[in-house]
């Protein structure tokens, strides 16, 4: 079959643009993947995290039986580690210490106290219980309104209020907009706060290995070379002594690309005990303490013309980051993303807009698929539906006049975001097309047997990736992403190894990256192995997340494959007695007319046969590669989303009768791949809108602490997602590939409250806030009852 690559159609048969079956799945769907649970280290003790009840106390002691103070271990014990201390660059953002074991102080339940250490999990867990503690409680705050009154107790004493940091984006006389436009339309929107729940939750193990003389970490997680920098710094080791290693990883969604204190805790007690501590998260310390997603505010304000056109926008965007600030994304991320990608798809000319970060008593907020960019699209997809009503006329036709041209691209929004290319008006007909408005509009006037009401809704997102060095300092980060490595080396037998720094946590890297590699040389993806995850085998690498690592990595593969390309057809040249230019590369072997020379001849002469080679040329068959984008802004792909709903007021379950995604993510490497991930997330996403949260009562407590009180969607609630696809290129990444990993999970809130709304506008029903539970929706339909006296 051909391949097409930035419109040059090249055969290849594994290479970019084909559906190669996933490499990986043979040894998941055998049992033989790897996972931390899975590490047997002779001698190895159970940790069990003694954590704290109350959301906020001063901690004035614990008292530890006689008969178990050498398996309890507190802040005390470790007096040399430092705290993690992550803060951006903007000015004012006000500092948190993170203590592994929380010191003199707990700030949410959950916070740490202690460490319970035993032969086995449950001993753990029964010297926990033994442990008394006693607190000083204080005031909690679980609400962000609560943490901004004048006189709100203090969560950090030393700041001056309870917000990391407020910053603006200001584009645009708005006050000239204010005075002039016809059309102004309000909104409040509120997104629950919910959990990652990666299928296999967190997990560390450490212990200190004597012929070495280093100390080994096995962390599941998404970035363990950025893991073993910042564990060095904080413990007081050179890197040198320290390995860090990510076996196989069941999912991260994010909640894996921060650096927990849980991580920070267990390398220390192996350091001090000198022998393997393990910790296994369980799923209630999944959904009380790892790192929370979501739950934004919004106060927005559109002004448009009579025809829609949208004119201006004003957004508040008000993020709860819980009580700490999460290493390295800090606690501003959320509410900046959701803020400096407000526009989206959109042709806005004027936009200001606050994103404030505010500190409760909750879990910390970390990233989480779709970072921001979820709410940012909820936000602005209702609120474009909202000026549709307001002007009286299609969403969809609204929508689709509003947005960015090709002809506009390279297009630069009034957040400073640069969109490199795309087609968004069309993409946007594509997915209204499929989803066949018009027949549900005659179902919709038609009505069901059963009672219920149908409703169709559309959203539209733009989705940055291939950050650039630029645009990471631009965040003020206390690192910078905007890199990636690769070292492709043949073995003797004519082998391909790839070790590269990206974290493969079912993203499908170990076939994708092979399929590059096949593009470049015309090797055979099965004989293509991908090494990664381990800090001391594969190149200093950024890890996987802000669905960069085709992008980054791929780009990285290629460029080294396309090097040793080249050293392999002057060999080959050498040997055929040939011109360089004479030489092919395909099927294993370089071909030069009727002569060919298998891969394994020429990795044995550069390996063990020098004197084969052309003269001058160094022995060995192996290039180092580190790969960045040309520019530095991103390349955004892009995507439409359309569902068809039944809403029924009797119970007010919604259910999802249809759903299509048109995307748009550049040269696609592997199309069933890129499906897959889009459905994933879709999944996700449904979870966002209609299911999963994780509300707190006055006191701080989280209401949501097992799967009885937490739901997930599961097969029964994810319809059968269908996925068109479109393809343009980004000029400034190799392939034209452009990112795609989360994608999925931006826009199922924004479609799936814009269907419950136009099901429900006759009544004058109009939700705001996710997820939209049977609770809310009833409630909502009996508060349109009661002002407009409407009969169900």
């Amino acid at each position: 079959m051909d391949a097409k690559v930035n419109n040059l159609t090249v055969s290849r048969p594994e290479g970019v643009g084909m559906s190669v079956k996933r490499r990986e799945d043979r040894r998941l769907l055998d049992g033989k993947g790897e996972y931390l649970a899975d590490l047997n280290i002779p001698g190895t003790l159970d940790v069990h995290f003694l954590r704290s009840p109350v959301a906020h106390a001063r901690l004035l002691g614990i008292d530890v039986p006689e008969s178990r103070k050498g398996a309890v271990f507190t802040a005390a014990d470790f007096d040399w580690i430092k705290p993690i201390v992550a803060f951006g660059a903007a000015a004012g953002f006000q500092k948190s210490d993170y203590h592994a074991l929380a010191k003199d102080k707990v700030r949410f339940v959950g916070d740490i106290i202690a460490m319970c250490v035993a032969p086995t999990r449950a001993e753990a867990e029964d010297i926990a219980q033994e442990c008394l503690v006693d607190f000083d409680e204080l005031q909690p705050i679980a609400d962000m309104a609560d943490a901004q009154k004048p006189g709100a107790p203090l969560i950090h004493e030393h700041w001056d209020k309870n917000v990391y940091v407020e910053t603006k984006i200001e584009t645009g006389d708005i006050a000239a907009v204010r005075a002039s436009a016809p059309i102004r339309v309000e909104k409040k929107l509120r997104m629950g706060r919910h959990a990652g729940i990666s299928m296999e939750t967190r997990g560390v193990l450490a212990y200190y290995d004597q012929r070495m003389d280093e100390l080994v970490v096995y962390s599941s997680t998404q970035f363990p070379h950025v893991i073993r920098t910042i564990l060095a710094q904080s413990l007081g080791l050179a890197e040198s002594k320290l390995r860090v290693v990510a076996p196989d990883v069941g999912g991260g969604f994010g909640i894996k690309n921060n650096f927990n204190p849980e991580e920070l805790a267990i390398a220390a007690l192996a350091m001090k005990l000198r022998k393997p501590v393990r910790w296994l998260e369980d799923r209630r310390e999944h959904l009380i303490a790892s790192p929370h997603a979501r739950e934004h505010r919004y106060d927005l304000v559109a002004y448009a013309d009579r025809r829609g056109k949208v004119l201006g926008i004003e957004a508040t965007v008000m993020v709860d980051a819980g009580a700490y600030s999460v290493w390295p994304w800090t606690a501003s991320m959320e509410a900046g993303m959701a803020c400096g990608i407000m526009t989206g798809p959109y042709d806005v000319p004027v936009y200001h807009g606050k994103a404030i970060s505010i500190c409760t008593n909750k879990s910390p907020l970390g990233p989480y698929r779709g970072v921001g960019r979820t709410g940012a699209c909820f936000a602005i997809e209702t609120l474009i539906d909202a000026v549709a009503r307001a002007v009286d006329r299609n969403p969809e036709e609204v929508r689709i006049e509003n947005m960015v041209k090709p002809s506009d691209m390279p297009y630069k929004t009034a957040t400073h975001k640069l969109y490199d290319s795309g087609d968004y008006p069309e993409c946007a007909r594509r997915a209204i097309e499929a989803i066949d408005f018009a027949a549900a509009r005659r179902r919709q006037q038609a009505g069901e047997a059963d009672g219920r009401f149908i409703g169709v809704g559309s959203a539209s997102y733009t989705e940055q990736s291939a950050h650039g060095t630029a645009e990471w300092v631009a965040r003020g980060l206390p690192v910078v992403f905007g890199f990636e490595p690769a070292l492709a080396r043949f073995t003797p037998d004519g082998q391909l190894v790839l070790y590269v720094g990206i974290q493969n946590h079912g993203q499908g890297l170990e076939t994708t990256l092979a399929q590059v590699a096949h593009q470049e040389l015309g090797i055979a993806v099965e004989n293509v192995t991908v090494r990664h995850g381990d800090s001391s085998v594969s190149p200093y690498g950024m890890g996987t997340f802000a669905s960069r690592s085709m992008t980054m990595s791929g780009g990285a593969v290629s460029l080294a494959c396309s090097q040793l390309a080249d050293k392999m057809r002057a060999i080959a040249a050498h040997m055929m007695k040939v011109p360089v230019e004479a030489i092919t590369l395909q099927g294993g072997a370089a071909i030069s007319g009727t002569q060919s020379v298998p891969f394994s001849a020429i990795a044995e002469a550069a390996y063990l046969h020098p004197e084969r080679l052309p003269e001058g040329m160094d022995p060995a068959l192996e290039v180092s590669a580190v790969y960045q984008p040309s520019r530095s802004s991103g390349a955004f792909s892009y995507a439409t989303h359309a569902c068809v709903v039944a809403v029924d007021v009797g119970t007010g379950l919604v259910e999802v009768l249809d759903y299509v995604v048109c995307h748009d993510c550049g040269t696609m490497v592997n199309p069933m791949i890129v499906e897959a991930q889009v459905v994933g997330g879709v999944a996700q996403g449904l979870g966002t809108a209609l299911y999963e949260e994780i509300p707190y009562d006055e006191n701080g407590q989280p209401m949501a602490s097992t799967f009885l009180d937490y739901i997930i969607p599961g097969p029964t609630e994810v319809p059968d997602v269908r996925v068109l696809h479109m393809e343009t290129p980004s000029p400034h990444t190799r392939f034209g590939i452009k990112g795609m990993g989360e994608g999925g999970a931006i826009a199922p809130p924004a479609v799936v409250i814009n269907a419950v709304n136009d099901a429900l506008r006759h009544m004058g029903v109009e939700i705001g806030e996710t997820p939209l539970t049977p609770d809310r929706l009833l409630t909502a339909i009996a508060a349109a009852q009661g002002v407009k006296g409407a009969a169900l």
